[in-house]
């Protein structure tokens, strides 16, 4: 059976890292766990270490470094020759890494399904961008890439903030990519738990989309059903004008 790495990359993820821990180390093996902390300062690291000493299949690194950094040096440090992602607030389902093996013979790169779980007024349909006819803002807490093709295309680049995942989906694409979605390859990931990092995260998402515009104009598209309440819906409203702040302010600073 082909072997599989699963790539993590936290910072000061103690209340959630032991939930996803523990999703982890029943899955079916051979597989790896490699965690890349950008030096966390709470309980991140002693709860880490405690999984690395017990398992030798969890690797424990501390790098300060972003997020596409810290899994460019995760797949830099793998034993396998499939990577797959997964965030440090995420729970993997069951059968996550067996469903992601059953597509390794015919698939280079597998995007799997994503079920968001904890405070759901913070919880919206995202903007789908695609690419040559593919979704490519399936997100990098659920996707899965063969080495050589993460090789090929040079993985995350380092110049995004955010947006890396979606990025690197479009390289691949363009590469000629052999695409799935996987329904079945679950992980459970966390919404916004308060008003402050919703707003955070609709900024971020903004300059991210902004940075995906500077590097490939108007070859993108963007799909969206817009639904009548959400015209109205103060979260959406919210949502989209810290996203339009974060475009904006990207937009200037690339002019500097």
């Amino acid at each position: 059976m082909e072997g599989i790495s699963a790539i993590i990359t936290v910072l000061n993820e103690e209340k959630n890292i032991r939930d996803l821990m523990v999703s982890l180390i029943s899955q079916e093996q051979p597989f790896e766990v490699i965690v890349v902390d950008s030096m966390s300062t709470d309980k991140t690291p002693k709860i880490l270490k405690e999984y690395a000493e017990k398992y030798d299949f969890v690797k424990y690194y501390r790098k300060k470094t972003t997020r596409g950094g810290g899994r460019n040096y995760g797949a830099s440090k793998s034993n396998y020759d499939y990577l797959a992602f997964i965030d440090g607030d995420a729970i993997a389902g069951e059968s996550w890494i067996k469903n992601l093996r059953a597509l390794t013979q015919n698939y280079n790169l597998v995007a799997g399904k994503s079920i968001n779980t904890g405070n759901m007024r913070y919880s919206m349909e995202r903007f789908k961008l695609y690419y040559g006819g593919f979704e490519v803002t399936r997100p990098s807490s659920n996707l899965m890439y063969s080495k050589s093709l993460f090789q090929s295309i040079g993985g995350f680049d380092e110049n995004f903030v955010t947006a890396e995942d979606i990025d690197m989906n479009i390289r691949a694409v363009k590469s000629g990519a052999k695409y799935a979605v996987c329904d079945t390859c679950i992980v459970y990931t966390k919404t916004r738990e308060t008003f402050r990092d919703f707003k955070k995260q609709a900024y971020w998402n903004g300059y991210g989309r902004r940075q995906l515009k500077e590097k490939y104009g108007r070859t993108l598209e963007l799909s969206h059903r817009l639904n009548m309440k959400d015209l109205f819906s103060p979260t959406y409203v919210i949502r989209n004008f810290y996203g339009l702040r974060g475009y904006l302010h990207c937009m200037l600073k690339s002019k500097k």
